[in-house]
């Protein structure tokens, strides 16, 4: 086994404290975060404040028409029509609220967007520079949908209260309150008889509403189900078909939808009553109905005159239409309420610390000193591992699956923290680096390659935006994926989208390899580089890659042994224990676990060849 002394750097500071691993998923306390939405609101809350007024304005304005109207007809009716001034003024009055109603709510509404556009761009820059800071533990538990949850549908159920609700339900709360103010000058019994309707329908629509808490999280763990089992059904569709086991998908996929109906079919059941009173109440026919007949017996009673009468038919009956804005403003506001206490639960999620004393590496030697890591704080993914990869050399790292070489790899950049020892670089414990400078100092080419939604040179440049066209080409050519570039519909030009315009797994796998050449970083990690590399490609990439140890740290990680038979060092993990290190050679003549994984992946006809003699052949 190598040793863990360093070679010529200098003795490294004790490692800064490492933060345990967030809890797995978010948002499990989302629906009791009192004050989210403000906070959300808060950067925006000007501009919300003078678009609410303005629907204040718009809406009490708009009235104005309805009660020129009624006073029109009031005056008609008392015999005032020989009052021309009076006429005229009140057809003024309908006009001007006209117009101050279209000013207000065309400015109000753009000052609501731009306050939402606002919004959007502050919660997603934030979402954004945060977990770039996250540890990549919390993707790996909580998984993608948490991420997109936030910046998608959370931040549209924002936009809907900002941009739209929150003018509506002002606009609503003015026109009531104006409405009835004018109908009490002209009979307070009436306005309260008219009143009374809509207040009849705040108290259905509360009772209906009374669990909608409880039904909203069983309705949003169905639907996540939902979503998980359509997933699963889509990535998994080429199994289903190959091996008959659709309806193993298909069961669970059903299932989440039966409990999202169900979960439906309880609420439904439970407010069906006061949510079709409520439909009941908010009708304008009802209002009518109940004006008329109050209205019709006070006349007859002589306590009321018909044009008394003609307000509360004219403006009274369209009383509970405001109301409707108001009911679905309450829900908005719940949802956006929820979304803001998700939002702020992902915001919440610990982040990686950054160094109080930060170093620099000196040197590019990489060292694991007594490593252990965790991911659940119960088990151990990696047990007291030690070795160093010392400069211009390659060292491979072998084992079974699950024996730990990933976990091992995603603890040089640090995207996970060790649970004890350290991981260090040029003498440097890799959590007193800062992250720019630890990321400037590795590039990384694991199994899963991440392409982005951009042309294939900006794809390679990602990691050295100063880069020039030739250097990009030149990078391009070492990993042997220019001439199938050249074959593209726009070359370099190409824009990479779902189906990364059609390359294959392997290409796709080179074109990453090009991105860490590019890069030019002096420790280098190959994750299963060349897994999904065909043969006739893999020995020209291999040795692309070997030209880049020249001065540098190269780490490989593999499962085919043949593709790593040169490497200065061969480390073998076994259940995250190191259990046999050195040349290949010499693990073959030990013939231990690296000689036994040597053997099972020869052919037969060339078994006895590949025994070792005890010398170098």
């Amino acid at each position: 086994m190598a040793s863990p002394a360093q070679e010529d750097e200098s003795p490294p500071k004790p490692p800064v404290p490492t933060p345990s691993v967030p809890p797995p998923g978010v948002g499990t306390g989302h629906l009791q975060r009192p004050g989210a939405t403000a906070r959300m609101l808060r950067p925006v809350r000007g501009r919300l404040i003078t678009a609410a007024f303005l629907a204040v304005v718009g809406a009490s304005a708009g009235l104005a028409p309805y009660v020129a109207v009624s006073e029109l007809a009031r005056t008609a009716l008392d015999g005032g029509v020989d009052r021309p001034g009076m006429v005229w003024t009140w057809v003024l009055v309908g006009a001007l609220g006209a117009l101050v109603r279209l000013v207000a709510a065309t400015v109000g509404t753009d000052l609501g967007h731009y306050a939402d556009a606002e919004m959007q761009h502050g919660i997603r820059s934030r979402l954004v520079r945060h977990l770039g800071v996250v540890p990549l533990g919390w993707f790996r538990d909580a998984g993608s949908s948490e991420v997109k949850r936030a910046l998608t549908d959370d931040i549209e159920e924002m936009h809907h209260l900002i941009a739209h609700a929150t003018g509506e339900m002002a606009g609503a709360a003015a026109v009531v309150t104006v409405s009835f103010g004018y109908l009490v000058t002209v009979d307070w019994r009436m306005a309260l008889v008219t009143l009374a309707v809509p207040a009849l329908l705040v108290g259905s629509y509360r009772l209906s509403m009374r669990s909608m808490p409880h039904h909203v999280r069983r309705l949003i763990t169905a639907e996540g189900r939902v979503a998980a089992a359509a997933v699963e059904y889509a990535d998994g569709i080429a199994v289903a078909k190959t091996f008959g086991t659709g309806g193993g998908f298909l069961r669970r996929f059903s299932a989440a939808v039966d409990e999202q109906t169900a979960a439906m079919r309880v609420w439904v059941a439970e407010s069906r009553a006061s949510s079709a009173a409520s439909r009941v109440l908010l009708s304008e026919v009802t209002v009518l109905a109940v004006v008329l007949a109050v209205g019709s017996a006070l006349v007859a009673h002589g306590s009321l005159t018909v044009s008394a009468l003609l307000p509360f038919l004219v403006v009274g009956v369209g009383l509970p239409t405001p109301m409707l804005p108001v009911v679905q403003g309450s829900q908005t506001l719940r949802k956006a309420r929820m979304a803001a206490a998700h939002i702020e639960d992902l915001l919440a999620v610990t982040p990686l610390p950054e160094p109080a004393e930060p170093r620099l590496p000196e040197g590019t030697t990489v060292e694991l000193d007594r490593v252990m890591f965790s991911y659940d704080g119960a088990q151990n993914a990696l047990t007291d591992v030690s070795f160093v990869c010392h400069r211009g050399t390659t060292t491979a790292i072998v084992g079974p699956s699950g024996a730990g070489k990933t976990t091992l790899a995603m603890l040089l950049p640090r995207f996970y923290d060790v649970t004890a020892g350290a991981v260090r670089i040029g003498g440097a414990d890799v959590r007193s680096i800062p992250s720019d400078d630890l990321l400037a100092h590795i590039s990384l080419v694991f199994q899963d390659v991440a392409l982005l939604y951009d042309t294939v040179r900006e794809n390679i440049r990602v990691g050295r935006p100063d880069a020039t066209d030739e250097q990009v080409r030149e990078a391009a050519g070492d990993a042997r994926i220019h001439e199938v570039i050249e074959r593209l519909p726009q070359g370099y030009d190409t824009v990479l989208g779902g189906q990364a315009a059609g390359l294959s797994g392997g290409e796709r796998q080179r074109l990453s390899i090009a991105r860490a050449i590019l890069a030019d970083a002096p420790v280098i990690v190959l994750d299963e580089a060349t897994a999904a590399v065909d043969p006739d490609n893999e020995t020209a990439i291999q040795q692309a890659v070997s030209r880049l140890t020249e001065g540098k740290t190269l780490i490989v990680i593999a499962h085919r042994l043949r593709t790593i038979t040169d490497a200065d060092q061969i480390v073998v993990l076994d259940q995250g224990r190191l259990v046999e290190s050195g040349t290949h050679h010499e693990l073959l003549a030990r013939r231990g676990r690296c000689a036994r994984m040597w053997r099972a992946q020869q052919p037969a006809s060339s078994e006895a060849r590949a025994e070792p003699t005890g010398k170098p052949a």
